[in-house]
């Protein structure tokens, strides 16, 4: 099976991307083709968007061998501006300076034609997982299954929910072996009314032995606020996206082992003066910091069955998908104001 494989997590690194590479290899152990478009850089949170206006520049990457040291995975390798010469063996990716959607777009018309058709798009593993709505919905990875989808082909949303961050060789490697096998299991017996898959793999010891369950997805919402934090700091040291994803990973991982978070306090809007047509603003920064306290709580209150539940008990969870918003039914006919 020809497959192609982009995330939102960008090229591999043990901050940001310390997943990509360990699928890639099994992938192609299992005597898959395997053609790799990744962002050149953290995309997460982006969904299915395309910067417009842009003109994409690709560079390229070639992986070093993956080996284990000092207990983790390599997650190591080379960039450059300009493509290996076409006599060369050595193993190479592509990078593009924009998001997981228009990396699948570049590598399903642009690249690879030499190889035979694309059989299916797999977009991650992401690091951490894409369970329940609200992190569905602005998830980059399933964003980039999305645009496969819509672009006719078959496509799974891959996730890895991590309950810290040890990155234990094993236990990913068991995740990718597991994950090879499920890829297979769903292009095998596709269900013809089902767009993409996101698929959630928990990483915890021996997860090939344990449950693989299809469930729903939760809906949930944020309740506590705001998902911005007000900053006091210059536009010219804002942080870049690495350092923001690392920051957010953190506050995931203490989430995941249940440490207890206190809400920061929130300030009251201010009313407009009285005689004062226009409001006055006062100048400042905010920086995306979700409250992932929101997404627990909203699992720990759910039923069992659904992608966040499933996840909770370490088990597997397969979550069948539509590349559409919905209509609700029932409303039907002209508006008469």
């Amino acid at each position: 099976m020809h497959i192609l494989v982009t995330n939102d997590d960008g090229p591999p690194s043990n901050q940001s991307s310390p997943y990509v590479h360990s699928l890639v290899s099994i992938l192609q152990s299992a005597g898959h083709t395997v053609s790799v478009v990744l962002p050149h850089t953290q995309r997460s949170w982006i969904g299915k968007a395309h910067l417009v206006g842009k003109s994409i520049k690709p560079s390229y990457f070639r992986p070093n061998p993956l080996i284990t040291t000092n207990g983790r995975l390599s997650n190591s390798g080379t960039i450059s501006n300009r493509p290996l010469p076409e006599d060369s063996t050595e193993e190479e990716w592509i990078l593009v300076d924009s998001t997981p959607a228009s990396c699948v777009q570049i590598g399903l018309y642009h690249y690879f034609k030499s190889r035979g058709p694309i059989d299916l798009v797999v977009s991650g593993p992401n690091y951490g997982r894409n369970s329940t709505a609200v992190f569905s919905l602005s998830s980059g990875t399933i964003g980039g299954a999305m645009e496969a989808a819509v672009c006719g082909m078959k496509s799974i949303a891959l996730s890895y929910a991590f309950f810290d961050r040890n990155h234990d060789p094993d236990i990913i490697s068991g995740a990718s072996n597991l994950s090879v096998k499920l890829i297979q299991h769903l292009f095998d017996n596709w269900d013809p009314n089902v767009h993409l898959y996101s698929v959630n793999v928990p990483l915890v010891e021996r997860v090939g032995e344990r449950k693989i369950l299809y469930t729903d997805m939760l809906q949930n919402a944020w309740k506590s606020g705001s998902c911005f934090q007000v900053i006091e700091v210059p536009e010219e040291e804002d942080e870049g996206a690495e350092e923001a994803e690392a920051a957010m990973r953190k506050a995931e991982e203490k989430i995941g082992r249940r440490e207890q978070h206190r809400d920061a306090a929130t300030d009251s809007g201010r009313g407009t003066p009285t005689g004062q047509n226009h409001i006055r603003y006062t100048h400042k920064h905010f920086k995306w910091a979700p409250r992932f306290k929101d997404v627990y709580e909203s699992v720990e209150q759910s039923e069992p069955g659904n992608d966040g539940w499933a996840v909770a008990q370490g088990y597997t969870s397969v979550t069948p998908l539509r590349a559409n918003f919905m209509h609700v039914g029932g409303h039907e006919g002209e508006i008469r104001l």
